[in-house]
């Protein structure tokens, strides 16, 4: 049992790494070569797992070569266009000018039901409102609605807007993120006195606090459990 636990831990650490040093991608995002990859280490790490029978280098082995032959594809295809196209494909142009693509749909046997559903997860029904749709090679659609169809924008009224960045975390679960807080200039002091003024005694209180590019600061408290 002991054997088992440990080839189980020993393998899922081995996956967890190679799947990180793959990237950080989601499964809806990967390339069709990166998908198969991700495949086959799963299938490879499952068999030494469940068969202490076979050698646990039998699974170690595959795996950091799949990893390598990955990670050098993904080298390759970085560094040329004309190997980046046949590993990884083109995008297509399903609707142009709000036109249907018939010939490409065939090509990518891609269904109209499938093209409405995707159109109408966009929020756009009509594909008379849409200027291109391109199937991605990751198999995500990507949609450009017709300059009519977009929404308005500040910049459409000529209105002049504030920078906004993105915030900075100087809380989570009750622990002072003391990165955040040198990054604004920022003492842990200066939070203590904010939070005792907004009637928080503790900082292991608050759930989550943030402060915004404008030096405002929000913050939630944890909810009290009953009996605490």
């Amino acid at each position: 049992m002991l054997v088992v636990f440990a080839r189980t831990v020993i393998l899922y650490l081995l996956v967890v790494i190679t799947m990180r040093l793959m990237g950080k991608r989601q499964i809806g995002q990967l390339q069709p070569f990166e998908l198969v990859v991700a495949i086959m280490i799963s299938e490879l790490a499952a068999v030494p797992m469940q068969n202490t029978g076979i050698p646990l280098v039998n699974g170690i082995i595959p795996i950091l070569t799949l990893l390598a032959a990955q990670l050098l594809t993904s080298f390759i295809s970085l560094k040329s266009v004309t190997l980046r196209a046949i590993i990884c494909g083109r995008p297509s142009i399903l609707i142009e000018n709000g036109k249907i693509n018939e010939n490409m749909l065939r090509n990518e046997m891609y269904s109209l039901n499938d093209l409405l559903e995707q159109l109408r997860s966009k929020n756009i029904p009509n594909i008379a409102d849409v200027e291109f749709a391109i199937l991605e090679t990751n198999g995500q659609l990507s949609v450009i609605p017709k300059s009519q169809k977009r929404p308005a924008t500040p910049e459409d009224f000529c209105i002049s807007t504030k920078y906004e960045g993105l915030p900075l975390d100087l809380v989570i679960d009750g622990i002072v993120i003391e990165k955040s807080l040198k990054k604004a200039g920022l003492s842990e002091d200066w939070l203590k006195n904010e939070l005792s003024g907004q009637g928080v005694k503790d900082v292991r209180e608050v759930l989550f606090a943030s402060l915004d590019t404008g030096g405002k600061l929000y913050f939630q408290l944890k909810t009290k459990r009953e009996g605490s």
